[in-house]
């Protein structure tokens, strides 16, 4: 009693040159729903900065099973400051405890009761962001089993003063720096907000200061959280866009990166190497093909250390990205009607805007995955548009699916550009990335006189890759990610992968590619090299990171166990993952490589291109046959059932086809020179 007695003392008391304010007394209800304790703050400086700003919280809480409390702290800009979560095990009682940042013991490694100083799970100095202190700020308490067991909030109490902890003073760093201001607000997942931002880069071997002026950019921006999952971590990633002064979106090259104004700060917080994400699409570069371009950088948010972050492209349709055609609403017709698409196989959460699903459901018979649209977006794809790439994409599933799917004419081949599909499996394969063929797997389709087949990529997300993910197998050196076994799951992989490899064309293709890359960019030493010189590109940054985010050594979601307690170690459990994996692949990877058969298929010397397409009255064939030979014509649907068959003249290295009585949709073309061979598809309105 005596506790809440002097609580109360201090909650009404002004201490010189500072002041305290307390909430009121109150049931934490036992049903799962965040409870709000407010605490009206007035009479202060009217910007909470580096000068003034919060310096402490006190609770006293009754319950007898602290562990199923959530406490967090709401600012009156709506910034939230995790307290305590889910700790203290099967103790009872918050008495008198005190968060404050600058103490060393941290609330999750204390004991319940608990009572005196701790460090909070958040950062109290996150609410000094020149934000208004003055209106309500609010207490927040969930009690996250509900059905058991009630608790009271005996009382709480804020105090301000003057120079409260700021957080890491950050002067200088070898790496870019990033000073952002959202001039008060909070960043929200949606929609952006206008900010201001400086990019300081001096150049190689140049220290960047944060006085510095904004050499590389410095303008308006807009701003948002952005990530599934990663929305709940502390450390949050953020996506942007630069704007011009009048609010539009403006191209802009960054750090060595080509000009486009979308872009993102990944915050990698699970990934305590910084580098899985960068090792992964470093590797795709190696193998020439395209992925986001990178660079870390160390941000600061209205004045407050944020830590590392690695600066992205985001996946995009452009020149200096997914280098497709642009696809407009005007796109109805013809060659223009047949790229480029972006698609993706992906949750049905954030900016989705329709898609369609498999025709048919994953080898384990899970739950059949989805087909979304990324460029151009479902509100922009109009429905001529919407029935060509579906009925594209089906019929490649058809031809795949189908009887004679090994066939080089007949089979799935034509659909696809196969060698992009062998250097995504295999990076996705050696990173072990449990998502990396149900969630964020993009591919593309250029237009038809630029190939016209579904290119596989970019890859995309390995922060829980490279042994990084306790579940689902993700940390177990055997075994493949493209067969998926948790049937359970709302995502899975598509059959398309599993199918792939029951042809000996495509795995043993894989094989001699695997081979190849091993002797070279992908063997330990050339890997290992590239891991050390960035390891010590960032080694002085990291330091501050874990400052910052000291979670060396402590489980963050989804780690597996050991947690290396040094930077050193976490690099050395990389490059552990990298030795035995690759050792893993080199013994079980499917196929044989018979360097002939990397031929197989390319020696057909005719060629036959079929215009308009998508046709609707005829089709012309334009072939390299000569004047007046015969050629056999043949046509078959998706299905791959013959719908005309016969031998025509050609005339000119012409042939003029009738197609009105055959069905709409994906036609193949199979056209026989005497013992030349050639096919091409053609899609009908």
């Amino acid at each position: 009693m005596y506790r809440i007695l002097a609580l109360l003392i201090l909650c009404s008391t002004h201490i010189a040159q500072s002041q305290s304010f307390s909430c009121s007394n109150g049931s934490i209800p036992d049903n799962g729903v965040l409870t709000a304790f407010p605490v009206a703050v007035s009479g202060l400086p009217v910007q909470a900065d580096s000068t003034f700003g919060l310096k402490s919280v006190c609770i006293n809480v009754t319950h007898p099973y602290v562990s199923d409390l959530e406490i967090y702290l709401e600012c009156p800009d709506g910034t939230k400051i995790e307290l305590s979560t889910r700790n203290g095990g099967s103790g009872d009682n918050y008495w008198s405890t005190c968060f404050y940042d600058t103490v060393a013991g941290r609330i999750n490694n204390g004991n319940a009761p608990f009572t005196g100083s701790y460090r909070p799970e958040g950062w109290l100095f996150t609410a000094n962001n020149r934000q208004n202190s003055n209106g309500t700020w609010n207490l927040l308490v969930r009690d996250a089993k509900p059905g058991v067991d009630a608790g009271f909030m005996n009382g709480a109490y804020l105090t301000f003063a003057p120079m409260p902890f700021s957080g890491l003073a950050l002067q200088s760093s070898n790496l870019p720096i990033v000073r952002i201001n959202t001039y008060g607000a909070g960043i929200p997942d949606d929609p952006k907000i206008p900010a201001y931002i400086d990019l300081i880069d001096n150049g190689p071997g140049q220290r960047n200061y944060i006085g510095d002026k904004g050499n590389i950019f410095a303008g308006p921006i807009g701003i948002e959280t952005r990530g599934s999952f990663s929305q709940t971590l502390p450390k949050k990633s953020y996506g942007f866009d630069i704007r011009d002064s009048l609010g539009n979106e403006t191209d802009t090259p960054l750090v060595g990166m080509p000009s486009e104004s979308d872009w993102i700060f990944n915050a990698s917080y699970s990934d305590k190497t910084f580098l899985r994400n960068c090792l992964s699409y470093h590797i795709a570069q190696q193998l020439g093909n395209y992925a986001s371009r990178f660079r870390h950088c160390e941000i600061v948010i209205n004045g407050q250390y944020q830590g590392i972050f690695i600066l992205l492209e985001k996946i995009k349709r452009g020149p200096g990205r997914v280098d497709i055609a642009n696809l407009t609403p005007a796109d109805i017709s013809g060659d223009s009607l047949t790229g480029g698409y972006i698609l993706k196989v992906d949750k049905q959460t954030g900016s989705v805007t329709g898609g369609f699903p498999s025709q048919y459901p994953p080898y384990n018979g899970g739950p059949t995955p989805d087909i979304l649209y990324e460029y151009p977006d479902g509100n922009t794809l109009v429905p001529q548009q919407i029935q060509y790439i579906q009925q594209y994409c089906d019929s490649f599933e058809n031809a795949l699916r189908g009887i004679q799917f090994t066939d080089q004419f007949l089979g799935y081949r034509p659909f696809i550009e196969v060698d992009s599909w062998i250097d995504y499996l295999i990076i996705n394969e050696f990173a072990k990335n449990i998502d990396g063929f149900r969630i964020s797997s993009y591919f593309h389709k250029r237009k038809v006189n630029d190939g016209g087949q579904l290119v596989m990529g970019p890859v995309w997300d390995f922060d829980i890759a490279w042994g990084n993910a306790n579940y689902d197998g993700g940390d177990v050196i055997s075994g493949y990610s493209h067969l998926y076994s948790n049937t359970s799951a709302p995502n899975q992989v598509p059959f398309w992968w599993v199918r792939l490899q029951q042809d000996p064309y495509f795995s043993n293709r894989a094989r001699c590619r695997w081979e190849s890359l091993r002797a070279g960019v992908l063997s330990n030493t050339a890997l290992f090299a590239w891991i050390d010189s960035m390891a010590l590109v960032l080694d002085e940054a990291q330091a501050r990171n874990f400052v910052r985010w000291p979670i060396l050594g402590v489980y963050v979601w989804p780690n597996p166990a050991p947690y290396p307690s040094t930077y050193g170690g976490v690099i050395q459990e990389l490059k552990n993952w990298v030795t035995n994996r690759s050792t893993w692949l080199d013994a079980n990877l499917p196929g044989v490589c018979i360097p002939q058969s990397l031929d197989e298929g390319r020696s057909v010397e005719l060629r036959v291109l079929a215009y308009p397409n998508p046709a609707r009255e005829h089709i012309w064939l334009v072939g390299t046959f000569g004047e007046g030979s015969q050629v056999h014509i043949r046509i078959r649907n998706s299905l791959g059932q013959v719908l005309f068959s016969e031998t025509q003249p050609a005339s000119e290295g012409r042939i003029l086809i009738q197609p009105g009585k055959y069905a709409s949709g994906m036609l193949l073309i199979e056209v026989e020179n005497g013992d030349q061979r050639a096919t091409a598809r053609v899609f009908r309105n």
